[in-house]
């Protein structure tokens, strides 16, 4: 049965079906799918810059070696300061540091760094002081017996848990370097940007100067 509405839907379909052509239509589509696809990049370019300026705040986004070392290998450490000195073959690189810090932030390249270089011979060990308790005094075998109330701080321990650095600030990577060179006694990098031990005649002739 006819009714008004439907001569009004019939003539509002055969006059949309006269106006959009199935090219047109598609032509349309092309185009919608064009302009989204158009915002999602543009938004996500937005998101970057917002994303990057963090690195210059003190606020909390998460920890610093998953999003600015892109290093999510760091955090859990996979050992203690305990059990590294107690290795005598491992030296230890002992990183205190906080997430809510923009030296904290922009430091965690260079500890990647680090253990892009020295990981399988070094212990490397982030420990967030936050995380560190509160005691009267520490054991030498604990971060709190080495935290100086700054972060980031870097503690360098030769192959028999003897500190061979300690400091605080955004510590060169070459200052690290050096530090590590000699603990293995590997070439300095004034010779040698690889890491190659001495030779046996190297060391010889220097100890016998």
């Amino acid at each position: 049965m006819w009714t008004i509405g439907s001569n009004l839907r019939f003539a509002a379909m055969n006059f949309f079906q006269l106006q959009s052509p199935p090219n047109a239509t598609r032509r349309w589509r092309r185009l919608l799918t064009k302009l989204l696809l158009l915002f999602v990049v543009f938004s996500y370019c937005l998101g970057i810059p917002s994303a990057l300026a963090g690195i210059n705040d003190d606020n909390y986004e998460g920890n610093v070696f998953v999003l600015y070392g892109g290093n999510a290998s760091l955090v859990p450490p996979k050992t203690t300061l305990e059990k590294s000195m107690a290795a005598s073959d491992r030296a230890t690189l002992l990183v205190l540091y906080l997430d809510d810090c923009s030296d904290c932030k922009q430091y965690a390249s260079a500890v990647s760094r680090m253990q892009a270089f020295y990981g399988r011979a070094t212990d490397i060990i982030p420990v967030n002081v936050d995380t560190i308790l509160p005691e009267l005094t520490y054991k030498p075998t604990e971060p709190g017996y080495y935290y100086k109330g700054a972060v980031p701080q870097v503690i360098v321990f030769d192959k028999a848990g003897k500190v061979v650095l300690n400091e605080t600030g955004q510590v060169p990577y070459e200052r690290v370097d050096d530090t590590l060179r000699e603990v293995f006694d590997l070439l300095p990098r004034t010779e040698s940007s690889e890491l190659k031990r001495r030779s046996f005649n190297e060391f010889s002739s220097e100890v016998t100067e």
